[in-house]
Order: C-alpha cells, then sequence, then structure tokens
C-alpha cells in the first residue's frame, strides 16, 4: 500500500517536534501512558453513557513489554481503541487531538465532564515516540467494532494504515527502539530498571495500573530433607508487577491521610531524612481548581543559600508530572518550600513541558503565599516553640525578602518576623512590641551588633532604655537594611538608637546641647586635626549618656551597612562618612580639654588615636593597625 503523507504541514513540522519542543528524550513514556489512560478513561465514560458497554474499572490497565532481542516496546491499553477513521485523523494530523475533541465534547454533558479526565489535548505527545525509535506502529481495535487497524510510520515521510487482526479492543503502540549513538543510549529504555524509573517519576498518580514483567529474587522453599546446616538459596523470578501508586496523597481527604503518610511521603519524594516542621494540604475550586501539598521542613537545606539550590513545586495535571520544580508558584521569600500542585486546569502548548497559559500559575501562586503566609500565623501564634525552630532556620530568607524588590513584600512578610526583644529578653514580633509600647514612644528602636550581649553594652543604648523604652536587637547583618525596608508601620518609624534624633529634644535641650558644642570647639577641632582625615567631622554627642565616645555615620550608608559590605564576598568595602561622636560629660573629655589648653598637641593626638579605636571597636569594625593601638595603650601607662 502507498504512504499516506501526513495532513499537518509536513516533516519540517514533525522535525521540529521531535527534535525541539521536548527538553529530554525520556518524556516519551509519560506521553505515551497518558495517551492510553486517556484511552481508559474514554472507555470508562462509555460503560456510564452506554447501557451496552459492559466494562468494569477495575479491569483496565496499561501494559509495558520491553524485548531487548527484537528492540522493540510495547505500550498497550485496554480502553477504547481507535478506527480506521480515527487512527488516520488522530495520527495521521499531527497536532489534532483525539482526546481534545472528546474533551470539548464533554464539557457539553455537566454531569459527565465532572467524572471523567483525560489529559492529553493537544495531539503532540505521540509524536515523541519518535525520538526513541526509528519505526512506530499502532494496532488499535475500537470498542464495539470487528475489524482492528495497524498505523506505520518511518517518521515524517509519511504512513500506512492497513486492516489486521487483534483479539481485543484497546490500543497496541509498538516501537522498534533506535540503535545507540555516540551521544544517546537508546538501549535504556529496554531496560527494565530504567523503565519502572521513568514509570515512577512521570506517571506514578495515572489512575489505572502500569504493568510489566519483572525479575525478582526470593527464598527457594526449604526442602523437607534439608540438612541442619542447609543454607537458604535464592532464585530469579519473572512476576509482573504494578509499577504506578495509582491514587495520589493530595487527592484523598484530610481526614483521610494520617501524619505518618505525609511525613513518609515528603521524606521519600525531597529526599531528607527528618520529618517535615509541618504540612499544607489544601485545594481550590473556581476560576482555577487546583490541589496542593506543601511542606515546610524542619532543617535549612545544605544548599540553600547556594546558587546550586532551585526553587519550586512539583508541578502535576491531572497526576501526570509536568514539572519538578516550577519556580513560578512560589516567590522567593518561601523557597524553603516544598509539595505538589496538581491542577487539570493548565493547558500545554504542543507539549506539556510548556505551559501556555500562565494566568492560571499567577493565580494558584498568589492563593499559595496567602495560605503560606496564614499557616506560618497559626504557627506562630498557636505553637511558639515549632515556629522558634521555623524562625532558625528561614527566618534570615524572610528578611531577605523584607529588603528584595525594592521592598514590595514587607506587607506580606512583616508580621512574621521576629527581633530579639530588651524587654522581654526573647524574640517578639513587631505586633507584640506595639502592644507593648507606651504612649509617649515616638520610634520602633532598634540596635545593630554581632551578637544580643554586645548590642547591651553599646553606649548608645543606654538613654534609649533609661527613657523605659524597648530595643530590638538585630544580630544579622541584614537587619539593618529590613530595618530600612520597613521604615515604619501604622504611622510610626522604625529608628537606629544610634541616629542623632532617636529622642525628640525640647527647645531647652537642643540649646543645652548647641553650649557643650559651642564650648567644646576647640576640643573637637584639635581631634579632627589629629585624625587626619580618618573621620569627615568630630562633634558633642547627643546620643551617649555615660559612654566616653562612639561612632556615627554622615550620610546614606551607616555603620551597620559598611560592615555588611565589609563581610560580602569578593565586595569592595561601601564606607560610611564616618563621624566621631565625644561625650563632653565624661573624663576623657575634660582629660582632652586639659591637654588642648596646655598645648600638648602629642598627648592629645594619642587621645584621639585611643578614643577612635575604641570607637572602632565598639562598632565592630577593624582597627587598621592593631599593633599601633597595643603600644598607645602600653605608652600611656607609663
Amino acid at each position: 500500500m502507498a504512504k499516506k503523507q501526513f495532513k499537518a504541514e509536513s516533516k519540517r513540522l514533525l522535525d521540529l517536534m521531535v527534535n525541539s519542543i521536548y527538553t529530554h528524550k525520556e518524556i516519551f513514556l509519560r506521553e505515551l501512558i497518558s495517551n492510553a489512560s486517556d484511552a481508559e478513561d474514554k472507555l470508562a465514560y462509555k460503560s456510564l453513557t452506554d447501557g451496552s458497554v459492559d466494562v468494569k474499572r477495575a479491569d483496565l490497565k496499561i501494559t509495558i513489554v520491553p524485548d531487548k532481542e527484537t528492540r522493540i516496546l510495547t505500550v498497550s491499553d485496554n480502553g477504547v481503541g481507535m478506527s480506521k477513521e480515527d487512527l488516520e485523523s488522530n495520527l495521521g494530523t499531527i497536532a489534532r487531538s483525539g482526546s481534545g475533541q472528546f474533551k470539548a465534547e464533554l464539557a457539553e454533558d455537566d454531569k459527565a465532564a465532572g467524572k471523567i479526565d483525560v489529559i492529553g489535548q493537544f495531539g503532540v505527545g505521540f509524536y515523541s515516540a519518535f525520538m526513541v525509535a526509528d519505526h512506530v506502529t499502532v494496532i488499535s481495535r475500537a470498542w464495539g467494532a470487528e475489524e482492528a487497524w495497524m498505523w506505520q510510520s518511518d517518521g515524517a515521510d509519511g504512513y500506512t494504515v492497513t486492516a489486521c487482526e487483534k483479539e481485543a479492543p484497546g490500543t497496541d503502540i509498538i516501537l522498534h527502539i533506535r540503535a545507540n549513538a555516540d551521544d544517546e543510549n537508546y538501549d535504556q529504555y529496554l531496560e527494565t530498571h530504567k523503565l519502572q524509573e521513568l514509570i515512577k517519576k512521570y506517571s506514578d498518580y495515572i489512575r489505572y495500573p502500569i504493568v510489566m514483567e519483572v525479575e525478582d529474587y526470593r527464598m527457594k522453599d526449604k526442602p523437607e530433607d534439608a540438612p541442619e546446616d542447609y543454607k537458604p538459596e535464592w532464585e530469579t523470578v519473572k512476576e509482573w508487577k504494578t509499577l504506578n501508586s495509582m491514587v495520589p496523597l493530595w487527592q484523598r481527604p484530610k481526614s483521610k491521610v494520617e501524619p505518618e503518610e505525609y511525613n513518609a511521603f515528603y521524606k521519600e519524594k525531597f529526599n531528607d531524612w527528618q520529618d517535615p516542621l509541618t504540612v499544607i494540604h489544601t485545594s481550590a475550586e473556581g476560576a482555577v481548581t487546583y490541589k496542593a501539598m506543601l511542606y515546610i521542613p524542619e532543617k535549612t537545606p545544605y544548599d540553600f543559600y547556594t546558587r546550586e539550590y532551585q526553587k519550586g513545586l512539583q508541578l502535576y495535571s491531572s497526576g501526570v508530572l509536568i514539572m519538578d520544580k516550577c519556580a513560578d508558584l512560589l516567590p522567593d521569600h518561601f523557597r524553603f518550600v516544598k509539595g505538589v500542585v496538581d491542577s487539570a486546569d493548565f493547558s500545554l502548548n504542543i507539549s506539556r513541558e510548556v505551559l501556555q497559559h500562565t494566568r492560571q500559575l499567577k493565580v494558584i501562586a498568589s492563593a499559595l503565599e496567602k495560605k503560606i503566609k496564614n499557616e506560618l500565623l497559626t504557627m506562630q501564634k498557636e505553637d511558639r516553640e515549632k515556629y522558634e525552630k521555623f524562625w532558625t532556620a528561614f527566618g534570615t530568607q524572610l528578611k531577605y525578602g523584607v529588603v528584595s524588590d525594592y521592598g514590595q513584600h514587607k506587607e506580606v512578610l512583616q508580621d512574621l518576623l521576629l527581633f530579639w526583644s530588651s524587654k522581654e529578653g526573647a524574640n517578639t514580633t513587631l505586633a507584640a512590641y506595639k502592644d507593648r509600647m507606651p504612649e509617649d514612644q515616638p520610634y520602633y528602636y532598634y540596635a545593630c551588633g554581632e551578637s544580643v550581649e554586645k548590642i547591651a553594652k553599646l553606649p548608645q543604648v543606654e538613654r534609649i532604655l533609661d527613657k523605659g523604652y524597648e530595643i530590638l536587637y538585630c544580630t544579622e547583618d541584614v537587619d539593618d537594611f529590613v530595618m530600612k525596608g520597613l521604615r515604619e508601620i501604622d504611622g510610626k518609624e522604625f529608628k537606629s538608637v544610634t541616629e542623632e534624633d532617636a529622642l525628640p529634644q525640647t527647645e531647652e535641650e537642643k540649646k543645652a546641647a548647641e553650649e557643650k558644642a559651642e564650648a567644646g570647639k576647640p576640643v573637637l577641632e584639635a581631634v579632627k586635626e589629629a585624625l587626619d582625615g580618618q573621620v569627615k567631622e568630630v562633634r558633642v554627642s547627643s546620643i551617649l549618656k555615660s559612654g566616653a565616645c562612639c561612632l556615627s555615620a554622615d550620610g546614606p550608608v551607616s555603620i551597620e551597612m559598611e560592615r555588611y559590605m565589609r563581610k560580602v564576598e569578593g565586595g569592595q568595602p561601601m564606607k560610611a562618612d564616618r563621624v566621631l561622636e565625644l561625650n563632653a560629660d565624661s573624663a576623657p573629655f575634660a582629660a582632652l580639654k586639659k591637654a588642648v589648653d596646655a598645648g600638648d598637641k602629642d598627648t592629645v593626638a594619642k587621645y584621639a588615636r585611643l578614643l577612635y579605636a575604641q570607637a572602632l571597636l565598639l562598632a565592630d569594625l577593624p582597627l587598621e593597625d592593631p599593633a599601633e593601638y597595643t603600644e598607645l595603650v602600653c605608652s600611656l601607662m607609663i
């Protein structure tokens, strides 16, 4: 029989599909199994709507048969089958889908549409077979028909359709697997272990059994006359085995899933040896219908803060894996979440690897973000110990989320943040801090440093604490950026205790400060001269109470930012315009004044360098010459 030509635009289109559309050749098996599942669905639908079709759903199955000797891989189903016309229209026209047409017809039948959910819609998946096969044969017998038909093709050159024999309704897709090439191992698609791996990966939740004959090992029966020292013997046996789970855990009602099942699924799917901290099992119906099962790990993955870490949720369409890590379903601030999302609403453009309509993704992603936040807030309020574990693992990630994208996520995340409280001696939320705030407190106060203990000893915190105001102790490098990103909540700003206006002054206080600054002007000028350009300014401090000195910054770059930038790998230190602040009421200032009044420039220089070095140490900034500082201290002891 002469070959018929494909009705779609010919060889170029088929070449494009085979060589460009699919990223991985192994996808072919997923596509053929999905098509087989659709055929089973169609027959199941017939059994619901046509009294003459007597089919038990339990008898429907998909069979995989590899044959290494002949290099043949067969994928069979006992579904609805195809007539000669079906073969020519569905397989002879590239990008025409019998499943797509069937789904359109179902849409007109509301009752049936709710019971049947076909997977394939675009009629392209079948042609992925040519990625691994140089010849494809399809033998099919339609349900209710006596004759069977055979479709054969070597690819874009065309196809033939001839009559043949087939014992029962259904379809056999017979692939002649290509010979190995220099850069391709086609033999693997004839190995039972590889086929099992691919079925588990992509088609584990196909609703019909996927069966294959596999080798197994079992212990031989012990002979009746076996001696006392008999050692058990093992033998290799072949047996038919169901390779897929069929019912996804997320499709079951939450009330029907035990905690142990959630945990086992998480550890198996996401390669964690620990149970997750919590699981979020949710679903939605409406504009977009989906089911999701999300996990929050207990520990930070070892590669979480590296470039190698990939965020994303496993994305399924009616139980068929589309994408192993769909990054678009998670915002970066929740990138630690693992899990699966399954929706039949995803429309796929020619292959299931390419998502055509991103609107559905955006709707689901927005809903999941809210769900994750609500789950974390519930944990924070109802199980604080568990939330503290979460915060230890992923609190830094939430902080990065506040400062990323120009602060556009701060309102989502601010209620989840924790900071150490000077008043509580424990972590506090911003909401709890606000509830404890005295009526006259003008700002949310914070102080940054290496540790809670070091921050508590900073001279700048003294005057704030003496007012009875609470301070948030920030011990991570990103915290200063976080506070500046938050800016304010309900009209009340965040203010560092190191800022000069952290405590608003009365007119009398301002006048007294001006008089001190004017009186100390000779000392300030002498110290600035002695430091020879190391600071932008030396001023009488309004932020010190009993401490002698401290560093502040004049300009957009704070001392905390400079400290952070020094730690960034490969980054050039972004220096703040440093200001040395001196307490005019302290004994060191009096000693400085005495040396200035006596014209003792050498002593003034020593005192100035000593106080500047102390201010650097208090600010957790490095001394440029530690040896010089040591000699300076020792010289003043003589």
